[in-house]
């Protein structure tokens, strides 16, 4: 374990991990996306920053960590008590946010960054064919990335994002548009680059006329759902992002203590924001909008908190809440990521699923299932990210391997020809 966490400087040099401690910075003053440009190519600087981007693993490292995640899986929780954690993990997620509050994890600044999609057309001006009203027209935001909030958080405190969401009657927010486009960003590994699409509401009519009337935000030209909501950390930002913008988002979480959190706050403005509780894992459980009337769905560190074999039919039923065009967003625990490794053995539930000491449960992705898990359910996808880090704690000299997962998926503008 101490190998992991250790790492000598010789041992980075000789591996080639390491580029300029230079930071580059792209056109509008931002670091560069997907998932940031902090090279480090001189080992003697790797403490001048909390983290590095893009760092390559050697075979050995990779062997390492399989047999590590082998060991530390040895051991199962008992079958019988696996059923308790998964029946109770409402119970688990509400004394997490009891304990920890709004305090456990920063507010994620970074979405804009890496999810330019979140960012609705501007309403100052008729829509520009082809303009996506995001990265190059949204206000400055600070140079974070998501590697510098909870990610890193979760390696101080017991637990992660919660899962799934809450209740609450909002005044929806009046706002027109009958299209939008989209646009992807360059293709980087593993990501797929895509003309600019137009994105149109799935009955071409009128937002808030029609049999899609009378629900919360059926006014809104463009629409959010965030799966997961926890605290807050994504909802305010984006709330501060959309709110001149015609934009509405909906939050939900599988806490109630978190709903709670997030109504109670003084940001939450119930004219672009509804609030309630979900457990999306409930397949007869109601949604307060209809289907095909979402145009981004937001899953950041949300999934990995549902047992892999629900995984697939939960994925599914939130896709067909997607307009055509409509994109997923994710963010997620990458396999072998630090965290995985440093569980110990009992503590694993079914293969690269974890239980940890609060109660709560985490599933470590590979790139491959990313992939399989959303093109199944019928999405094409734009982006598929293998996120590799290196973490580090300046005041101990101490360097981390962390891995994420990052993936963009889009629903198709019209579904596939029935076979046969």
């Amino acid at each position: 374990m101490r190998w992991w966490c250790r790492v000598p400087l010789a041992v980075l040099a000789r591996r080639g991990c390491c580029h300029s401690p230079r930071r580059p910075m792209s056109a509008d003053g931002r670091p560069p996306v997907p998932l940031g440009g902090r090279l480090l190519t001189n080992p003697d600087c790797v403490f001048q920053h909390n983290m590095w981007d893009h760092v390559q693993w050697s075979e050995e490292d990779t062997e390492e960590a399989r047999r590590r995640a082998k060991e530390n899986s040895s051991e199962r929780v008992p079958q019988e008590e696996q059923a308790k954690y998964e029946r109770d993990a409402s119970h688990f997620w509400d004394g997490f946010y009891k304990m920890h509050q709004n305090k456990f994890f920063k507010d994620r600044r970074w979405l804009f960054q890496e999810f330019p999609e979140l960012l609705p057309p501007r309403q100052s001006s008729a829509p520009v064919e082809g303009d996506l009203g995001c990265a190059g027209d949204a206000s400055p935001l600070p140079a974070e990335s998501p590697r510098e909030t909870e990610e890193g958080q979760r390696q101080k405190g017991s637990a992660a994002q919660s899962v799934l969401g809450g209740e609450g009657k909002e005044i929806p927010n009046g706002s027109c548009a009958a299209a939008m486009t989209q646009e992807v960003q360059p293709k980087e590994e593993g990501e797929v680059r895509l003309e600019k699409q137009e994105v149109l509401p799935t009955d071409q009519e009128e937002p808030g006329t029609g049999e899609n009337c009378g629900f919360p935000g059926d006014q809104a030209s463009f629409r959010i759902l965030e799966v997961g909501c926890g605290a807050g950390n994504s909802v305010f930002p984006i709330i501060s992002a959309i709110r001149e913008r015609g934009g509405f988002l909906y939050c939900c979480d599988f806490s109630s203590r978190a709903v709670k959190l997030v109504k109670e706050h003084p940001e939450c403005d119930g004219c672009v924001c509804h609030v309630f509780v979900q457990d999306v894992c409930e397949e007869t459980a109601s949604f307060p909008f209809p289907p095909a009337s979402l145009h981004v769905i937001l899953l950041v560190f949300v999934l990995s908190a549902i047992p892999p074999h629900r995984l697939q039919r939960v994925v599914r039923r939130l896709c067909s809440y997607l307009k055509p065009g409509g994109v997923v967003l994710f963010r997620d625990y990458g396999r072998y990521d630090l965290s995985q490794l440093r569980f110990k053995k009992g503590q694993c539930l079914s293969e690269n699923f974890y239980l940890r000491r609060d109660g709560t449960s985490v599933y470590f992705f590979s790139k491959e299932e990313v992939h399989e898990l959303f093109t199944t359910a019928g999405l094409e996808e734009v982006q598929n990210l293998e996120d590799r880090r290196l973490q580090v704690n300046r005041a101990k000299k101490v360097l981390m391997r962390r891995v994420w997962m990052q993936g963009k998926f889009r629903k198709p503008l019209h579904p596939p020809p029935e076979a046969g």
